[in-house]
């Protein structure tokens, strides 16, 4: 775990979905005013993710959230950085918030990552790289990104990912821990700014 600045940077490591996203809204429920935001770098095992209003898949594996978003898939590879920040406290509104995420993996990727109107993400080539997903509640946030660093992508065949079919997804060839630190740290500058 570090502190920068008034943000905790906390790696949990290769976690199972479910008791990592009870944690996350225990951890808002229960902060308060001067409760410093934290980020959660982490792996999940596989999953499939169904956000909040979006039809329920066939499939095994699918836990329903109480995110935004349609469905997709976390697994070992992919960087998910959980992003548990009171958007209140910082004055940042909820679509300031989805473009400043979307933002961090942007000037992560350089020139070659760009965003798409009406679909949430960050794409490469026309194919998504980076999901968001996120729920606020009394203007605080929790849930956050996922982003295709170095895994199998195959599981993303079962599913229209985001929703959206036919949607390729891609993925960077990087390593795991360099990237997330370096999302991390571009996340808290975005926010900073």
């Amino acid at each position: 775990m570090t502190l920068v600045e008034d943000i905790v940077v906390k790696h949990l490591g290769r976690v199972q979905y479910v008791p990592t996203w009870q944690a996350m809204r225990a951890f808002t429920r229960e902060r308060n005013e001067s409760t410093p935001d934290e980020l959660w770098l982490l792996e999940h095992f596989p999953v499939y993710t169904v956000g909040q209003g979006a039809p329920e898949p066939k499939l095994p594996n699918v836990v329903r959230t109480d995110r935004g978003g349609d469905i997709t898939y976390h697994g070992p590879g992919q960087v998910v950085l959980y992003t548990l920040i009171d958007l209140a406290r910082r004055s940042i509104k909820v679509k300031r918030f989805v473009w400043l995420l979307e933002q961090s993996v942007i000037d992560l990727l350089g020139g070659r990552a760009e965003r798409r109107p009406g679909a949430p993400g960050v794409y490469v080539d026309g194919a998504k790289i980076a999901a968001l997903g996120i729920r606020v509640v009394r203007g605080r946030a929790y849930h956050g990104l996922s982003l295709n660093v170095d895994m199998d992508l195959a599981p993303f065949s079962a599913i229209d990912p985001c929703g959206y079919p036919g949607l390729r997804v891609t993925q960077m060839k990087a390593p795991i821990p360099e990237t997330g630190e370096r999302l991390a740290e571009l996340v808290i500058r975005n926010l900073d700014a």
